[in-house]
């Protein structure tokens, strides 16, 4: 049989109305899907995906005989489309009644996202549609309710749309447990993966299928690097205590290593989803936006540019504007207003709007009413708006997969080039927008490697599971091992787990609210109780939210020195990370002016005026910004050490280009260039990693504790994504001059031993991600019914907990969920790793008597994430001038 003749006529004459002939890779997911075959497609842009991945559902429920209503007959749930946005949801939705509409089809497709209301979600379980499209949070919570197995055990087919974004974070650790518990309920079902962007298929292809044949990872293995002997021992120690809490006739030692088992498919020992890969596609016009106008050194606005990407929009049919955060979106779309005399249709769309304004823009856009949307990653993925021919990417792109699929949502047709511009926002964005445009024309890609699953999202699904019913616990061990995350997942680790879950571990057993699930004398484990039910669904999920404090101006008391009220206005929001790297007498911008940090007041930050003279001094710890890429990081370098491609930037970086060279040094693409110089009273150390910003961060903070014990009195210092500054009341190219091996001692790889170990014990930080850890491991809850909690809340009752754990339970199953974050992703230990390796014997020192024009960019960090105001540009420009003529002197 031919793969055409697998198409019923109904379709063919479907396409042939539409002017299309069905794509050989839409005909190949058919074929596939007859077979009972799970496939991964990789297509670029406009090739027809979705409709793709939809194909062999429409098909087999055309073929269906039609409900009549009873018990008996009634239809289940055919097909679960999960998408990572409930904006794409919401869209595919959308597009997917057009050909179910003009074929007549008997089929019922519904969405089920946060939005949803209550009495439809009833109505869902009781009545479920053919086709339902929701996200990973919902289907948590589809498989928690007690109904579950009744409501997907007629499944028969998981889409998973833009699979590269989902399994990148813990919000993928959590799907990968939910479908492996959908194979469970329904082994029939199959699933199929889009993807317009992917580096290594294999990781995803291993996503979609049960795993049965991955070795377990020794518990030392998820701490290595991290603790000294006695650590470890008191872990094993911990560890000991915490196994009691289960029953020792549930331990399977044996199961610590697991025998690998016959593949379901795709043979050998590793099961992996068909591949399906879509060549071709119309070559991207991309391109970088010049202007005449000398872009600054420093800063994320883009002011300068939004006269030209204004002419853009207006010479355009419909254009997306995509930034990196919703700062830049609400002043991006501001800006263009007031450029906005021709009255242009021009909307904001991003995650902290209000639903029903999101659902209006999104409309709006389909309906083609509207000339431009200022956007974040709310709208990176999938969105098929078929008027869009211009993408407008403000700021640097961090990556190459992200830039290329925020162009693909231009044109999103396979034959037709997308159109976008890259708009620098500062003299080094050059270099990355020019690293980016390469990548492009390239078709590179940098999407993260896979993911091992985290403990925090495991001990989640553990209570979901309680939640559907009582559960044997070496079948879960085994449904839980099936999920590509956890293949490797130990006894002992899983075994913690439920301990958290049953008591909340060895030093919190004592506390019963602690206790959420039980062990009944079937030997079963079930959820406590239905208030614990209930608290699981009010908290389901991985993302938490930053949260903002209010800054309120305060007023000294003359009658009581040191006594400061908040008796004054509220001049804004900080998010709380920040407020916690404060200390009382510390200084920050914002709104444009010098605030002394008082303390914290209930739940605002109270703050005096500094005064003028005052130096802010403190860094900012900006995690929740995209990291720039390792794969666009290492091109950044090349390009920079380069003079052959230097031709290829704009003139104004060539130019300040060989002003560095003049007064300094331009590194190799392997060097890291130091430069120490003083100005004014202190002493200042730059070097140029080009690793991004959550590296740096690291990075800095190691460095002063290392300048501490040499008694070079650090003071603070500032990163962004290229670089970083140091500064102090020591001269430390003097005690570079007098140790010739100071620089290497001071950047050599042991920093990351007990260095990084010390530091953590006393970081705020480690106990804001222990904070995200118990919060989605369920230690403490956001939302109770009726109300939520306040970021302080939590922030007390985690850091309670902390200490207790740090002291009595080292081992503790959140503390390693917290370490092995740390290391991934705020402090990116791994990269920092990485890049003092490949720095060793390669560090160039170059002290100076002044700034040089490279150093001047990350100078100008020096207080400037805290300007929100007005005026906050102009400051900057004033501080670059001051800064350039010094170093140009």
């Amino acid at each position: 049989m031919s793969q055409a003749s697998l198409l019923p006529k109904t379709f063919r004459d479907w396409f042939k109305s539409r002017g299309w002939k069905p794509r050989a890779h839409q005909l190949d997911l058919l074929a596939k899907a007859r077979e009972g075959r799970s496939v991964l497609l990789v297509a670029p842009t406009g090739a027809g995906k979705t409709l793709a991945g939809f194909l062999p559902s429409l098909v087999e429920l055309s073929e269906r005989r039609p409900s009549r209503g009873t018990a008996k007959d009634r239809r289940g749930l055919h097909t679960l489309y999960i998408s990572p946005l409930k904006a794409l949801a919401t869209d595919v939705a959308r597009n997917l009644e057009i050909p179910v509409a003009e074929m007549g089809l008997p089929i019922r497709v519904e969405t089920r996202t946060g939005d949803t209301p209550s009495h439809k979600r009833a109505r869902q379980i009781e009545r479920p549609p053919d086709i339902l499209l929701t996200t990973p949070e919902q289907l948590a919570l589809l498989l928690a309710h007690a109904e579950a197995r009744e409501f997907f055990k007629d499944l028969r087919r998981v889409v998973l749309d833009e699979l590269h974004s989902l399994v990148t974070s813990k919000r993928g650790d959590l799907l990968s447990l939910g479908l492996a518990r959908l194979m469970m309920i329904a082994p029939q079902a199959t699933a199929v993966g889009l993807s317009a962007t992917v580096r290594e298929p294999d990781d995803l292809r291993r996503y979609l299928v049960p795993q049965r044949s991955a070795d377990s990872l020794p518990l030392a293995g998820r701490d290595k690097g991290w603790g000294s002997e006695s650590q470890n021992s008191a872990r094993s120690s911990a560890r000991e205590s915490i196994a009691a809490t289960v029953d020792s006739s549930e331990r399977l030692p044996g199961r610590t290593t697991p025998t690998p088992s016959p593949s379901p498919q795709g043979g050998g020992e590793t099961p992996m989803a068909d591949l399906v890969v879509v060549q071709g596609g119309a070559q991207p016009d991309i391109r970088m936006l010049d202007l005449d106008e000398r872009l600054p050194l420093a800063g994320h606005t883009a002011s300068l540019s939004m006269p030209a990407i204004y002419d853009l929009i207006r010479g355009h049919k419909t254009t997306l504007v995509f930034v990196n955060t919703r700062l830049q979106a609400e002043y991006t779309f501001q800006e263009l207003w007031k450029l906005n005399d021709d009255n242009l249709a021009i909307a904001l769309h991003h995650g902290s709007l209000d639903v029903s304004q999101r659902r209006r823009v999104e409309e709006a856009m389909a309906a083609g009413k509207l000339k431009a949307v200022v956007c974040t990653a709310t709208l990176d993925l999938g969105i098929d708006w078929g008027d869009v021919d211009l993408v407008v990417n403000v700021g640097a792109p961090k990556g190459a997969s992200r830039i290329m699929q925020r162009i693909g949502r231009s044109n999103h047709r396979m034959d037709e080039p997308s159109e976008a511009y890259l708009v620098p926002a500062n003299r080094f964005e050059i270099l990355e927008c020019r690293a980016a445009l390469d990548a492009v024309h390239e078709a590179a890609q940098d999407t993260p490697d896979a993911r091992v699953g985290a403990l925090d999202v495991l001990c989640q699904h553990i209570l979901g599971m309680a939640c559907a019913g009582p559960f044997d616990l070496a079948e879960l061990y085994e449904e839980v091992r099936s999920a590509a995350p956890y293949a490797g997942l130990s006894w002992e680790d899983f075994e913690a787990c439920v301990a958290f879950v049953a008591t909340g571990g060895y030093a919190l057993r004592a506390y019963e609210r602690f206790a959420k699930i039980v062990r009944g004398n079937d030997g079963l484990w079930r959820v406590r109780d239905a208030r614990v039910a209930q608290q699981y669904r009010l908290n389901v999920g991985t993302i938490v939210e930053s949260s903002m404090i209010k800054v309120r101006l305060g007023k000294s008391m003359r009658s009581r020195p040191g006594t400061v009220l908040p008796r004054g206005r509220i001049l804004g929001e900080i998010e709380e990370y920040f407020a916690e790297t404060l200390t009382p007498g510390d200084t920050f911008l914002f709104s444009g002016e010098v605030l002394r940090f008082e303390g914290i007041s209930e739940d605002e930050v109270l703050v005096t005026r500094a005064g003028s003279g005052t130096d802010p001094m403190i860094p900012s710890y900006e995690g929740g910004k995209f990291p720039l890429s390792t794969f666009l990081a290492a091109r950044v370098r090349a390009i920079l050490a380069d003079p052959f491609e230097w031709d290829r930037l704009p003139p104004q970086m060539t130019e300040w280009l060989l002003q560095q060279r003049r007064r300094s040094i331009v590194p190799g693409p392997r060097d890291l260039l130091v430069e120490t110089f003083p100005r004014g009273n202190r002493f200042y150390m730059t070097c140029f990693p080009f690793e991004g910003r959550l590296a740096h961060q690291t990075l800095g903070m190691l460095l002063t504790r290392r300048l501490e014990r040499a008694k070079l009195k650090p003071l603070g210092f500032v990163a962004n994504d290229y670089g970083i500054a140091v500064y102090a009341s020591g001269d430390i190219a003097g005690r570079a001059g007098r140790d010739p091996g100071f620089m290497d001692e001071l950047f050599s790889q042991d920093m990351l031993g007990d260095d990084l170990e010390d530091w953590l014990a006393e970081s705020s930080l480690m106990k804001r991600t222990f904070r995200q850890c118990a919060v989605i491991a369920g230690l403490i809850e956001r939302r109770f019914p009726g109300e939520k909690k306040t970021g302080r809340q939590v922030t007390i009752s985690t850091d309670l907990v902390y200490d207790v754990l740090r002291k009595h339970e080292p081992d503790h199953v959140l503390l390693r969920a917290a370490r092995a974050d740390a290391a991934t992703g705020l402090l990116d230990v791994r990269r920092l790793g990485m890049m003092l390796e490949r720095i060793r014997g390669r560090i160039i020192h170059k002290p100076l008597d002044r700034v040089s024009p490279l150093s001047v960019s990350v100078m100008l960090e020096i207080g400037r994430e805290r300007v929100y105001s007005d005026n906050a540009d102009e400051i900057l420009a004033e501080a670059e001038a001051a800064l350039l003529d010094e170093a140009l002197a």
